[in-house]
């Protein structure tokens, strides 16, 4: 138990590495693909420009970005750290994918809620705001609470670019001690974590759904 308990210890500074690269991707990521799915709907210029971005990230391994990012920008004179590296991989990886997500949930939005809203003098902004956002969103919280469960499981993959995360730390305890028990600590992490975003996802839905019954 004792040996469980430091090895925990251990595993704590890796945890908050995961956790900060989870965080961080999801605060910007999110708002960001808000902000691409609404563009897509400007010109078709910027329609086939969000397209071929969202093609090209979701198309290709976070991996792949992971080792392009590390090894290409240095290469092109812009000096970054491994952390810096990995924000910027999952970030621009996670955009588009929520960038699809919010866009799938815009276009399944009833057109005549937004036809009755212009009729009543609601500006295009207000109409995004109040009407087309709010709906998008709540018809896709089962596929965005998987999209950040996925984040989270994502996050390992740092240790290709020798990042100090979780998995990293544990791989370094088993490899030191000659014990699964580290494998143990962090599927534990992993299922607490997904326990909490589901939770969270599930009371969103309740609200979005106790708001629709009021109205």
């Amino acid at each position: 138990m004792s040996y469980l308990l430091e090895t925990g210890k251990y595993l704590i500074d890796g945890a908050i590495v995961s956790l900060s690269i989870f965080f961080i991707t999801l605060i910007i990521s999110f708002p960001l693909g808000i902000i691409a799915a609404i563009i897509y709907r400007g010109s078709p210029f910027l329609k086939k420009l969000i397209s071929f971005y969202t093609w090209l990230f979701r198309g290709t391994p976070l991996m792949l970005q992971l080792f392009f990012f590390m090894y290409a920008l240095p290469m092109m004179g812009i000096p970054v750290d491994r952390m810096m590296v990995a924000y910027i991989a999952f970030i621009i990886n996670y955009t588009a994918y929520f960038t699809e997500i919010i866009r799938a949930g815009i276009e399944n939005t009833e057109k005549d809620q937004i036809e009755s809203a212009q009729v009543m003098g609601a500006n295009k902004s207000q109409v995004y705001f109040y009407i087309i956002m709010p709906q998008a969103i709540r018809k896709q919280i089962p596929t965005i609470t998987n999209e950040v469960i996925t984040l989270i499981k994502d996050t390992a993959l740092v240790t290709v670019i020798a990042i100090s995360d979780i998995m990293r730390s544990v791989k370094e305890v088993v490899s030191r001690d000659f014990t699964l028990s580290p494998f143990l600590l962090a599927a534990i992490f992993y299922l607490l974590i997904s326990y909490i975003i589901i939770n969270i996802f599930k009371s969103i839905e309740k609200k979005y759904d106790f708001i629709e019954n009021l109205s």
